[in-house]
């Protein structure tokens, strides 16, 4: 039988909730917040759309890839310990980030990153429901969830506000200067935690999952480069879903799995992992490309265009940690999470009539109203997934929960960029080639070219937006459905 440990006396619940959500937006916020500096990395390194899709998602790609192995390792060898490690190469990364403005340095620093932040966040979530007592559990994971959905918008707040005073080296310095303050507080107030009777590290399972999804984001990406018909691109497609195929495969047969699937006749982490995934597709996909629409497109500087992101978090921060978990006590956490998606799609299908022209006051009611959508279907979703799992393998739980939205927020940066780009280069196909490249490039060319390109983007940003909806509408009512099995 396995047991939890502890190694280091339990400091007041607070503390150790306080330091693990700073950890947790320090790694959060590294999705989103260099978005708002997309413009500034395109001036200095003058990338392509497709690069610039890299410099973003190479972060989630190995976030999510990795997150299976170092939730184990985090519930084998200590979660306070892959806490640490995790924000020493999270900050290690984040100063190396900023020696080269070069746009293939920055999507491997970006990677390094990703690394770092695999090992911190499962640890977060776990450090909360292996030591925290049950009567504070269900509160502690709605404020990390909260903290989770909400730290993203900070971090685009944060960042727009030091990109006044300095380049996009900036979002490096504030990421860096957060896993400082998260590793300060960690060796003072966050206990030890770990299984001591964990399985081995399921080292094929791990090296699998890292392919597959490797090679899958890769082709998503590449695919408006490439074609989407072209044999590179279906291959690649039809490789990595293969070889996810040959994970589920290996997992079913092997002793000790890193991820077990019959996890997944479990109705409420099935129901729990898509909402999750579904939701930061959109999420991510959305933020961006609506950063690139409001700097490139409605002409606003990135500091305006963190604050005009700030109603998302206005609807997402309170609801996820009040309003959700009371309506999941009275109607279920299926139907609160269903519920959730529902709102987002009809969101995301107003948000989809964007244009170049569209009042702020219609985009800000939209990002209210899909904030409350994803508070209400994250908390429920979470703790779905963490509350199936025995005490001893939190730590997987954790990283399946992380998995999912790291995933999700990889493909949803890949498929909705990829529309975007895709769009928007077919309807500039009698444009000079630069100017195909981003919309960045495209306005150095004239207004002629720009306004043209402009119009182009949106085109793309409407696609992409109504792709989102559809998604959403296909995804609730799957919730519903798998969500009626039992155990």
């Amino acid at each position: 039988m396995t047991t939890d440990i502890a190694t280091r006396p339990l400091a007041p619940p607070r503390q150790t909730l306080l330091v693990v959500c700073v950890a947790l937006a320090a790694v959060v916020s590294a999705v989103a917040s260099l978005n708002v500096a997309i413009p500034s990395i395109a001036n200095d390194t003058h990338p392509s759309q497709t690069e610039l899709s890299w410099v973003i998602d190479a972060y989630s790609l190995v976030f999510a890839a990795l997150l299976l192995p170092a939730g184990a390792l985090g519930d084998r060898y200590g979660r306070r310990r892959a806490l640490l490690a995790g924000l020493a190469i999270f900050a290690a990364g984040s100063v190396a980030a900023m020696a080269y403005a070069d746009a293939h340095w920055l999507i491997a620093m970006r990677a390094v990153l990703g690394i770092g932040a695999a090992l911190v966040m499962p640890a977060t979530l776990s450090t909360i429901t292996s030591t925290f007592p049950s009567e504070m559990r269900a509160r502690a994971v709605g404020t990390w969830a909260g903290v989770a959905g909400g730290s993203a918008i900070l971090g685009l707040l944060t960042s727009g506000i030091v990109l006044q005073i300095w380049s996009w080296r900036a979002v490096f310095a504030l990421s860096a200067v957060l896993a400082l303050l998260a590793i300060a507080g960690t060796r003072a107030v966050v206990p030890e935690s770990a299984d001591p009777d964990a399985p081995r590290i399921d080292k094929v399972g791990a090296a699998i999952t890292v392919v597959g999804l490797g090679v899958l984001v890769y082709s998503i990406i590449e695919a408006p480069t490439e074609g989407w018909t072209s044999f590179r691109t279906v291959a690649g497609l039809i490789a990595g879903v293969v070889v996810l195929a040959g994970f589920v495969a290996w997992e079913l047969h092997v002793e000790q799995p890193l991820l077990d699937p019959r996890l997944f006749l479990h109705g409420g982490v099935s129901a729990g992992t898509l909402t999750v995934a579904a939701q930061f597709f959109v999420f991510f996909g959305f933020i961006f490309i609506l950063l690139q629409y409001l700097q490139l497109v409605a002409g606003h500087g990135p500091l305006d265009s963190a604050v005009r992101m700030i109603p998302l978090a206005l609807g997402m921060m309170p609801t996820a940690r009040g309003l959700a978990p009371r309506l999941a006590e009275r109607i279920g956490s299926v139907r609160t999470s269903a519920f959730g998606l529902v709102i987002a799609a009809v969101t995301f299908g107003l948000l989809s009539r964007l244009g170049a022209g569209t009042s702020y006051w219609w985009l800000a009611g939209g990002l209210v109203a899909l904030g409350l959508g994803m508070g209400l279907a994250m908390t429920p979703a979470t703790a779905a997934i963490t509350d199936a799992l025995p005490r001893e393998q939190q730590g997987v739980g954790s990283a399946l929960n992380d998995l999912a939205r790291e995933l999700g927020g990889a493909l949803g940066i890949a498929v909705l960029g990829s529309i975007l780009t895709s769009t928007y280069r077919d309807h500039l196909s009698d444009i000079p080639a630069p100017a195909r490249e981003s919309l960045a490039l495209a306005r150095r060319l004239g207004p002629t070219v720009a306004d043209h390109a402009q119009q182009a983007f949106v085109d793309g940003l409407q696609h992409a937006l109504l792709a989102g909806s559809g998604l959403l509408v296909v995804v609730a009512v799957a919730v519903v459905v798998v969500g009626r099995r039992s155990a």
